[in-house]
């Protein structure tokens, strides 16, 4: 209760400094974590020699992180890390629009959403390479029913959005918590990674959801501010994420197969922790990170916000010959690309191959749907 008293986020922020050994201690005693890294490091001696491996894997993890005192140093780890996975999982890494961005501004960074864990470290990834400081990510709880999994987030500056709200008033509760610590983190000039609504876009369909929106406004309308004046002050920044290949795409095509078949779909217990070491190691080929101008120009309601910052996503999403494939257009690839993309859909059984394609051309007809739209300059 005292902690909820002196800090009111103190069950939704991330770690302080002071308290970062004592959750990696946590960490390296959590039977659960040691297993899920044997599992992905050692894949085929996890089972039967588990036991004998285990008190290694502690060993060397007391030992890389026995020096790890703050937040920093541990994002310094991850930065490692990232130089690693990037050269492995990507042929090209390439970025844009940074320059819209001032040192030492916090931002409200809203970003489509196609993979759970690299989506943020993409961003984090530019900004850190920039010299910005990395942001704080947004993430929902239904991604840490493991307690490894908190630990390991709010390590990494990663702030928790609840979801399962027993009711409309713990529910407003909760929103208005996290519209509270949105604004108080920048204004600690702390930059936040929200994605622009709730899931990945499967479908490939990335729109912002106006609830999102709504959530930031909350703490505004306690303040009497307008929502074309608070929303300002937030210094929104669109950011579109554009992957050649999704290393997780026949998953979501299947998933979203399975639901039109059956009305639903049923996770399995560790899915979402497949699809999050899948997204990070697996291959994604080209990856592009577009950073739009701040929004200035900010309408009087979510609803048009929300048209505002889908504009800017779309109109900078970087498509990739596999796209244009997808949209019924071979002309924009050789004879290599092409025969790559119908392996891919061969992979799939034929009920899920209109969900793959569908993915992959949305942001084809998207952009062709903007330029339909744009009034045509008199002669």
């Amino acid at each position: 209760m005292s902690d909820i008293q002196n800090d009111p986020f103190a069950d939704i922020r991330p770690y302080h400094d002071h308290e970062v050994q004592a959750a990696i201690g946590r960490l390296i005693a959590d039977q659960e974590f040691i297993a899920a890294i044997l599992h992905y490091r050692f894949p085929h001696l996890a089972g039967s020699f588990g036991w004998l491996l285990a008190p290694a894997v502690k060993f060397f993890l007391k030992r890389k992180w026995a020096k790890l005192r703050s937040i920093e140093q541990v994002q310094l780890q991850v930065a490692a890390f990232m130089e690693r996975m990037l050269k492995t999982s990507t042929t090209a890494m390439t970025f844009s629009g940074i320059e819209h961005l001032k040192p030492g501004q916090a931002y409200l960074f809203i970003s489509n959403h196609r993979d759970i864990a690299m989506d943020p470290a993409l961003v984090n990834w530019c900004l850190h390479k920039h010299g910005f400081n990395t942001v704080r990510i947004a993430i929902g709880d239904n991604l840490l029913r493991k307690a490894c999994a908190t630990e390991l987030m709010k390590l990494n500056k990663s702030f928790i959005v609840k979801r399962g709200a027993k009711g409309p008033r713990e529910m407003l509760k909760n929103l208005s918590q996290l519209s509270a610590y949105i604004r108080h983190s920048l204004d600690e000039q702390q930059s936040i990674w929200i994605a622009q609504k709730e899931g990945r876009a499967k479908d490939g369909n990335d729109e912002t959801d106006p609830a999102i929106l709504k959530m930031f406004y909350m703490e505004g309308k306690k303040r009497g501010d307008s929502f074309a004046d608070y929303m300002r002050h937030l210094n929104i920044v669109p950011v579109c994420l554009s992957y050649e290949l999704d290393p997780c795409d026949q998953d979501k095509a299947r998933e979203l197969s399975h639901k039109q078949q059956h009305g639903n779909y049923q996770k399995g217990e560790f899915e979402d922790i497949d699809a999050i070491i899948k997204g990070i190691v697996g291959f994604k080929g080209r990856v592009h990170v577009a950073f739009a101008k701040p929004l200035t120009d900010i309408p009087a309601d979510a609803d048009a916000l929300a048209a505002m910052i889908d504009q800017q996503i779309w109109q900078n999403y970087k498509l990739f010959p596999v796209n244009y494939l997808a949209a019924g257009d071979s002309a924009k690839a050789d004879a290599a690309q092409q025969a790559s993309w119908q392996q891919r859909l061969d992979a799939l059984p034929p009920e899920s191959q209109p969900f793959l394609t569908q993915m992959y051309a949305a942001p084809v007809l998207k952009q062709h749907a903007q330029a339909a739209e744009r009034p045509v300059a008199n002669a």
